[in-house]
């Protein structure tokens, strides 16, 4: 009878134990919500937060530029990816600032500020750059991997986005979009 007991137990601690794998595995899945919303054609509010500009004094958030198409980038110095975007979005800045239509805004996520700003001077970004301490901002929009970028209309609704390495031609498709 004691074995069967012991026997009982194990198979209740053995399932316990695959049901709180199984927990923590899907708790720490991508969130995917954003991507359901654009595909389904609406346009979630994108979220903001007061952030430090980096290198700089003051902050910035996304309500600030309301009234203006954004490009939100998270990215860091040791991101190759990231590397390699910087002068699509250095053009994507020069395109907004032409026609006055907004700015990109760079978010660095888990990244030194010396590093950053190193990053900065080195592709010669010139669109303005907050620091996302605690990564608050990036929870908020489902960020674990970089680089990701979302396209936010004048109205501060999330149009499009890219997980992972935006190239120039889905950018400009993204802020066609946003411009409309």
């Amino acid at each position: 009878m004691r074995r069967l007991a012991v026997a009982i137990v194990c198979v209740i601690a053995g399932l316990a134990l695959v049901g709180l794998l199984g927990y923590g595995l899907v708790s720490r899945s991508d969130d995917t919500s954003i991507e359901q919303a654009v595909l389904d054609g609406e346009r979630p509010v994108a979220a903001s937060r007061e952030l430090p500009l980096l290198g700089g004094k003051g902050t910035r958030s996304l309500a600030d530029l309301r009234g203006q198409v954004v490009v939100l980038n998270f990215w860091a110095s040791w991101c190759d990816p990231c590397k390699a975007e910087a002068p699509v979005l250095a053009s994507a800045q020069s395109r907004l600032q032409r026609e006055g239509k907004g700015t990109v805004l760079g978010v660095t996520y888990e990244d030194a500020s010396a590093d950053s700003l190193a990053f900065v001077k080195r592709f010669g970004i010139d669109y303005p750059n907050v620091r996302d301490i605690g990564s608050k901002l990036a929870e908020q929009y489902g960020t674990r991997r970089l680089p990701e970028t979302f396209v936010i209309d004048a109205q501060g609704r999330i149009a499009d986005l890219n997980r992972g390495q935006i190239t120039q031609q889905r950018l400009s498709q993204a802020l066609d979009k946003a411009l409309r």
